[in-house]
């Protein structure tokens, strides 16, 4: 790790990456020909109850376990070193939060030596170890390739109704830095979202919310997961299988206004999004050493436009936003830096 990316001893910025992401669902045979045939990824299938993606030399980057939350339950966040990894245990534990040890079977399962749990917003549990499995095993997959290493898996965008609290918690707990803001009008409503990012990865969390109004119009914690396609023939050819498998589109390619990434976005068995793209802007060093956060009007330069919108999806969004105000969003307000609900 770069010495650029700590400012001092006691920021985690730059050892802080996303590592794997756990999702619960019935519906494992849908998830195994989205990765295998859709999206390109190498697929395993340890038992009957279970999924793990590949899409490097560790052993795993997405575990699919059966259960019926058909959503990303937790994040899974690797650390550089031991010494990172107490701080940030410190930095939970002494504000009252607790943090369980996971079982060998369930790092096992996530391809890591072992993990430590705590909880986080939205009621996603996030999950922190330092030594994941890799294997030796070629990968047997469509794509010729994918962008982690130091960047990470690629990134969570997660709407919400309580946003600065949410910033609040993943400056607390990993150091975060402001990227920039995105605002953008969708179907009459101001939305609003800011990327925050660990490393050198332009974001590896955004957080949107609707101005004005405390309302969620999505039914899983998580909008979208992002991963990064080492070509651009490659992005492409993932978005060609996916329409022609039938599995659903949400979004079209297109280019963002603020990572300049090209991307498209489709919707995975379980409902969240997964948007696949190419080339974003990384921060190194000599971007690190000058960013300033921008506020960019809309989300994208051209493209990504609504696939097969209808208006019975738009009332179930409709009903979705009503019944998200019946309930308050689950936060960590001891993690959450003193920032408003």
């Amino acid at each position: 790790m770069s010495e650029y990316l700590r400012p001092n001893t006691d920021s985690v910025f730059g050892a802080v990456h996303l590592g794997y992401v756990v999702v619960q669902s019935n519906r494992l045979t849908d998830w195994r020909r989205f990765g295998a045939e859709a999206i390109g990824v190498h697929v395993d299938e340890p038992d009957r109850d279970r999924l793990r993606f590949r899409l490097d030399d560790r052993t795993c980057r997405f575990l699919i376990q059966r259960g019926p939350a058909e959503d990303v339950t937790a994040l899974g966040w690797h650390i550089d070193d031991h010494e990172t990894f107490d701080r940030i245990v410190a930095r939970v534990t002494d504000r009252g939060v607790p943090i369980a040890d996971g079982t060998a079977e369930e790092a096992a399962a996530r391809g890591v030596q072992r993990l430590w749990r705590f909880p986080g917003p939205k009621g996603i549990v996030q999950e922190i170890f330092t030594v994941p499995v890799t294997t030796p095993e070629p990968l047997r997959m469509i794509s010729s390739g994918w962008v982690t290493g130091e960047a990470g898996l690629g990134h969570v965008a997660i709407i919400s109704r309580e946003p600065e609290s949410m910033r609040g918690y993943y400056q607390t707990v990993f150091d975060c830095r402001l990227s920039d803001y995105i605002d953008e009008n969708i179907s009459g409503l101001k939305m609003k979202a800011r990327f925050l990012r660990v490393n050198e990865r332009h974001h590896s969390i955004a957080i949107a919310n609707i101005r004005g109004i405390k309302i969620d119009p999505i039914r899983t914690s998580v909008q979208h997961i992002n991963i990064q396609s080492e070509t651009l023939d490659d992005m492409l050819a993932s978005f060609e299988r996916v329409r022609e498998l039938g599995f659903r589109m949400a979004w079209s390619v297109g280019q963002h206004t603020n990572d300049r990434e090209l991307s498209y976005y489709c919707v995975t068995p379980s409902g969240f999004e997964l948007e696949v793209g190419w080339n974003p802007i990384a921060i190194g060093p000599e971007l690190e050493s000058t960013w300033e956060p921008t506020t960019y009007q809309g989300i994208s330069i051209w493209g990504h436009k609504p696939v097969g919108e209808t208006v019975l999806g738009k009332f179930a969004q409709f009903r979705q936003a009503v019944r998200s105000t019946t309930t308050p969003e689950i936060t960590v307000p001891e993690l959450a830096g003193g920032l408003s609900r």
